[in-house]
């Protein structure tokens, strides 16, 4: 990805315009890892050899600083898992409120976690879903496609089953095939949404994109709304997994993506960028995709989330403010022990884990350990500080 940067993104900010947010994305993956962020020297104990460590930018659209994020997150979700099965359930928004969405991305995204959560819960609270108690979930915010095209949806990843109101017992899902009603999850989603919708566009939240914002009648987006009431809202759901193992393994997949990883980077140069997907229309067979540099550049910036947006959230007795009491009573009822607390680990240790590669031996001599030494100031010469120095370095 920082090779894309580095090749186009010069010319795509001198033609377009970018959010102060957008351009500081495309400078952290840019100078990632390279002189401009400093970093350390590290010499072998057995040699002479030594090598430069650059340090990384943590940027969450950085496809090179999620994995050791991802491995340290999923260390932590380990202790908070139940010895039942999980269900795994997708709430998607209709593609007509995708220009609207992208202009508001804030106030949108917000909407669908809200509607959903409210959803879900007053779905587990509900004696008519045979639970009837409180129910505990995460979810996951996407924004795009296999194509980079801009897709919102939420994953979410719940317990078959809920936590009766005195605490006391566990209340286990009876159907073995599903949770909720799709087809009922999916009209309840739909209200809720659209009523939250209608709420902020009347207290004059909204900006308004391209024919919508040109009628100035109120009528427009209440016919909007009436489109959209008339469609049906897809919520998907997998068949349950089959124990925690395999929930930590599907979340692995989907916690901490962004937009596109670098495996699926097939080529980059002047003629374009080509990618790899799925497609899901063909038996999610592995094809081959070549757009121009700024068109590549373009559908990846529609997935920048707002500054300090979490696109990963937890409810119901999973929420942080009463996880512990609530996780204790689950464990309780199911008469199931506490896992053991995750062992720290360094950066190093987790790579060699997740890779098998042992980034401290030396490459060199092939014996010795590489140990950290004198610091790496900020190299000036590379460091980018404005849009201006962007569009004047290739």
């Amino acid at each position: 990805m920082a090779d894309v940067v580095r090749l186009y993104g010069a010319s795509y900010q001198a033609q377009r315009h970018l959010s102060s947010h957008q351009w500081r994305v495309m400078r952290h993956i840019k100078e990632c890892r390279t002189a401009a962020l400093g970093g350390h020297m590290e010499a072998c104990d057995s040699c002479d050899h030594q090598r430069p460590v650059y340090n990384s930018c943590r940027d969450r659209h950085c496809p090179k600083c999620q994995t050791m994020t991802k491995e340290k997150w999923l260390d932590a979700r380990k202790a908070e898992l139940l010895p039942v099965e999980y269900f795994h359930k997708v709430f998607t928004l209709p593609h007509e409120l995708n220009a609207l969405t992208l202009t508001n991305k804030r106030i949108i995204l917000k909407i669908l976690f809200k509607s959903v959560a409210e959803t879900l819960q007053q779905f587990g609270h509900d004696p008519r879903s045979r639970l009837g108690g409180n129910v505990g979930f995460t979810l996951v915010l996407h924004t795009w496609n296999q194509q980079l095209l801009d897709h919102f949806h939420l994953h979410c990843v719940i317990p078959a089953g809920a936590l009766s109101p005195d605490g006391k017992t566990w209340i286990h899902s009876r159907n073995p095939r599903y949770l909720f009603s799709v087809k009922a999850l999916g009209i309840v989603f739909r209200g809720k949404f659209l009523e939250q919708l209608k709420k902020v566009y009347e207290e004059g939240k909204l900006v308004l994109p391209g024919t919508m914002a040109e009628c100035q009648s109120s009528q427009c987006f209440d016919d909007f709304l009436d489109q959209l009431r008339a469609k049906n809202w897809v919520v998907f759901s997998k068949a349950p997994f089959g124990g925690p193992e395999r929930v930590l393994e599907y979340l692995g997949r989907y916690t901490h993506r962004v937009a596109i990883s670098n495996h699926r980077l097939v080529d980059v140069s002047p003629a374009g960028v080509t990618f790899s997907y799925r497609d899901r229309k063909d038996n999610s067979q592995k094809k081959m995709a070549t757009v121009s540099g700024h068109e590549f550049l373009r559908r990846f910036l529609l997935h920048v989330l707002p500054p300090g947006f979490p696109r990963i959230r937890h409810y119901g007795f999973l929420a942080s403010r009463n996880k512990r009491k609530m996780l204790a009573q689950c464990r309780n009822a199911l008469n199931a022990v506490t896992p053991p607390t995750p062992t720290e680990r360094t950066p190093a240790q987790r790579l060699l884990d997740v890779s098998g590669i042992d980034v401290l031996k030396c490459p060199c001599c092939r014996t010795g350990r590489m140990q950290k030494g004198a610091p790496l100031a900020k190299n000036p010469v590379h460091r980018i500080r404005s849009m201006d120095e962007l569009v004047n370095t290739s």
